[in-house]
């Protein structure tokens, strides 16, 4: 029989306790980063002014650049909530 210190063994339990709490935190994040990444929120929908060409990009930045004439288009907050008024919300994949 192999013979254990308490403290041993009590530090041995608690650092399971731990790795497990840590474990689940990953996890929940993970799912987390995955539900935004999988969501297209209004905020990642973009217009472009020059050719009116619709894309989506998921950088939150405030400059994109169009895939079709490669103008740059910058953040509107007013083009946001046309885009929410007309879509209802979110889109899912």
């Amino acid at each position: 029989m192999i013979k254990v210190d308490f403290s041993i063994a009590v530090s041995f339990y608690l650092l399971i306790c731990l790795g497990f709490v840590f474990y689940l935190w990953l996890l929940f994040k993970k799912r987390m980063f995955f539900k935004e990444f999988l969501t297209l929120s209004p905020r990642f929908i973009w217009c472009c002014s020059i050719c009116t060409y619709t894309y989506f990009t998921t950088h939150k930045t405030e400059i994109s650049v169009c895939p079709r004439c490669s103008s740059y288009n910058k953040y509107s907050q007013s083009h946001r909530f046309s885009l929410t008024k007309e879509k209802g919300g979110d889109i899912r994949i």
